[in-house]
Formats: C-alpha cells, structure tokens, sequence
C-alpha cells in the first residue's frame, strides 16, 4: 500500500476530504492517504510542496500561482472548489475602526508573507483605491489565534479571514467584522508536486476519482449541514448560507481564469511575470 501526504486547511470545505477518509475509500484502492492540517494556511502548505512534506495540497489559487512562478515544482491539477473565497474583514472588539475606510494606512496581520491574507490586503487595498506601497503594513500572526491576540494586543489593526471560518469569533465579541472582500477567482484548487505526479499518475488519478464523486453529491448528503455546524462549531442558519454560495468542481481549471488570475497579481506586482497556462497546470 502506497503512502501518499495531503495537506490542507482544518475549515468546513475540506469536509470531503474527511469524509472519504472515514470510510476508508483510499485503502480499497491501495492507497495510504494521509491528512495533514495546515491551520497556518497557504504560505505553510507552498512550504510543505517544496520540502516534500505533502504531495497533494487543497490551496488558495492565488497563493500556489504566485509560488509556482516564485519555482515551486508543482502543478494545479483541479479546480476545488469553483465559487470565489468571501474574506471577512476583521478588527478588534474594542477598536477605533468602524469602516474599511478607517483602515488605509493601518497594519494588516497576515499568516505570512505570500500566503491569501497577505495577497487579499492588496486586493481590498486596490478596491478601495489606496496606494499599495503607503498604505500597506504587515505583522505576521501565523494561524486564526495568532490574529486574535495580535488584533486584540494592538500589534495589528486588521485581519482578512474566510468569514464563515471567523464567525464564531465575531458572535462571541472577539473581533468585529466591518466588511467583506471576495476573491475574484476560484478560492481552492488542487496542486501537486511534479515528481509524484510523473510517478503516480494512476494513484493521483484513483484519489482524485473518489473525492470528486463525493464533492459532485455533497450538498445532497443527509444532514450534512448539522455534520458540518457541530464538527467546526458554527451555528446551523450560517452553515445553510455557505452551503447555498458555495460550488465544488471536477475539472481543471481554465485558461481564462488563470490569465486574468495573474494579471490581477501582475498589476498588484505580487508576481514578477505572467507564465505559460501550461507552466502552472497539468491535464490529468
């Protein structure tokens, strides 16, 4: 039996991916897959790609297009899921701030360099036409608690996260959430690392196979809007929300949607150059 490492975020859109690991539908293929959570996000699993910690990664877009072209040996193999990320925008309780407005100039905290809060700061900085080399200040926070303390310690201003993922902070009074940016492209795809796609194309293919035919009936599965509420602790109505905005996908993703990807990167200058689709994806 063959021993292949996934990573991923612990966050309700991965709960495929659980799911067919329950059930074991990997091992009746052969096929040891190993889950890894990376609450720190993006910049973490890029890393894990390039150390060949993972061999498969559940990704933001925007973060591994920016590592590829950076030289990380991977490849996007499949589109995860097709509807943009909402990224709530988050400020302390007790903060001044009241409006996006309020932020310009302030300090963002982000995972890391790289990673979707960092690159989604220069999104909602380019929305609200702020200029992106004054206006921008980073502290790096790591994972979700790192950005509560620093947020509540004052050592950053400002915090993007996916919205439904903090909603329970923002229930509780922890943070404040003044606004929303959603990414202008898909939020999650899947990449992998070239060598074991040259020399597991057939398993790559057989893991691929089991998660899509669950993530094509997800929303049809028996109650899994209370599977998902009680496992990541979010309250039922928000759930039902996500789950009616939010869209899986089987394929690939396209070439138009990888060209404007990077020319929203390139005009951000968060990548130096717009490569090759052909650099960035591999057709299965």
């Amino acid at each position: 039996m063959i021993k292949i490492n996934i990573g991923g975020v612990p966050e309700h859109f991965n709960l495929a991916w659980y799911l067919t690991l329950k059930d074991g539908e990997y091992k009746e293929n052969g096929i040891n897959l190993r889950w890894i959570d990376y609450p720190d996000g993006t910049g973490a699993m890029c890393k894990a790609l390039r150390n060949k910690d993972i061999d498969l990664a559940v990704i933001l877009t925007e973060g591994i297009i920016k590592d590829i072209i950076d030289g990380n040996p991977s490849k996007i193999v499949q589109t995860f899921v097709e509807t943009p990320l909402v990224w709530g925008i988050h400020v302390a309780k007790d903060s001044p701030y009241k409006t996006v407005k309020d932020l310009k100039g302030r300090k963002a905290a982000i995972s890391r360099y790289g990673s979707g809060s960092h690159l989604m700061a220069f999104i909602n900085a380019e929305n609200n036409n702020w200029d992106l080399k004054n206006d921008l200040d980073f502290e790096v926070i790591k994972d979700l608690d790192g950005a509560v303390k620093g947020l509540t310690e004052g050592a950053a201003d400002y915090f993007l996260w996916e919205k439904f993922t903090t909603k329970p902070l923002v229930d509780d009074g922890v943070f404040r959430r003044i606004g929303n940016c959603p990414s202008p492209w898909p939020c999650f795809v899947i990449a992998v690392r070239e060598d074991f796609i040259d020399s597991n194309k057939e398993e790559l293919e057989t893991i691929l196979n089991i998660i899509n035919n669950t993530t094509a009936e997800f929303k049809d599965i028996p109650s899994i809007d209370k599977t998902i509420a009680n496992r990541y602790k979010q309250k039922l109505d928000d759930v039902q929300q996500w789950l009616s905005i939010t869209e899986w996908s089987q394929s690939l993703i396209d070439k138009t949607t990888v060209m404007k990807t990077q020319k929203e990167l390139f005009a951000l200058e968060i990548i130096p150059e717009i490569v090759s689709y052909e650099k960035l994806t591999h057709k299965l």
